[in-house]
């Protein structure tokens, strides 16, 4: 006698792209401790999730190149499945209120086009650094900026792994502290995201690499503020010399 899995499949007939944020203290969560949160938020929200097929069934969700555990972000993305027809407004609505406050929805669109995925070009990062002059950091960026090439290891789950940094590295710009605040330096970067992928820390590490001693020793205390501004598709050849992100939703849109 053949074992009926605990629950029928149930097929997708709409799916939805999302942007969320992670702000706050809510940036120390993990990317699994967010899958958690938002499975139990589209319960609490009664959100008609479609199902995988199976003895072990899942709700239809594909997450994207979720932030480092740590960084903030405000443009996160994910895409689920529904089982019934639903308005993206309401659902917004409805998946916000049920998550924690920190963990936003900031945009949801009904699915009309494929390859969300090769959208996902590149990435605008703000890098706050406290105890440092914006004058301390211009130098070492420059200095990165000007080399064909820059390794950084890092250790990851299947061992010690090199990456170049100057190539992934599109953009790097330095400004002072919106405050005013001279001991403190607000780095700018764009990275290509390619695979394996060059984060935040990977272009501290490579700064740290090319600065003088002195300055090198006050990369990391106090900590850096990370967040992520933008994520979408590239345009390197626009009219200014700053690198341009788009808005990876905006295709599904304009299908409506």
């Amino acid at each position: 006698m053949s074992r009926k899995p605990p629950r029928d499949y149930v097929a997708p007939v709409q799916r939805f792209r999302i942007r969320y944020a992670k702000r706050g203290r809510l940036r120390f969560a993990s990317h699994r401790d967010f899958q958690r949160a938002f499975e139990r938020a589209l319960r609490r929200a009664g959100v008609p999730m479609a199902y995988s097929a199976g003895f072990s069934p899942h709700p239809k969700i594909s997450y994207a190149n979720a932030a480092p555990t740590g960084t903030a972000s405000e443009a996160e993305y994910l895409e689920i499945g529904v089982a019934r027809e639903c308005a993206a407004d309401q659902l917004r609505a409805a998946i916000d209120a049920a998550l924690p406050p920190g963990l936003d929805i900031v945009d949801v669109v009904e699915v009309r086009t494929a390859d969300f995925a090769a959208r996902l070009q590149a990435s605008r990062w703000r890098i706050v650094l406290p105890g440092l002059k914006p004058a301390e950091v211009a130098g070492p960026v420059a200095e990165l900026l000007s080399r064909p090439e820059c390794l950084v290891e890092r250790l990851t789950k299947n061992g010690v792994r090199q990456f170049d940094v100057r190539e992934a590295l599109l953009e790097a710009r330095v400004a002072p502290a919106a405050d005013g605040a001279e001991d403190c330096a607000i780095l700018t970067v764009v990275l290509r995201q390619a695979t394996p992928a060059v984060r935040p820390d990977d272009v501290l590490a490579a700064l740290r690499s090319v600065a003088p001693a002195p300055v090198a020793d006050g990369w990391q205390q106090p900590p850096p503020q990370v967040t992520r501004e933008q994520q979408g598709p590239l345009d390197e050849g626009g009219i200014t010399d700053e690198v341009w992100i788009g808005d990876p939703l905006a295709a599904d849109r304009e299908a409506t």
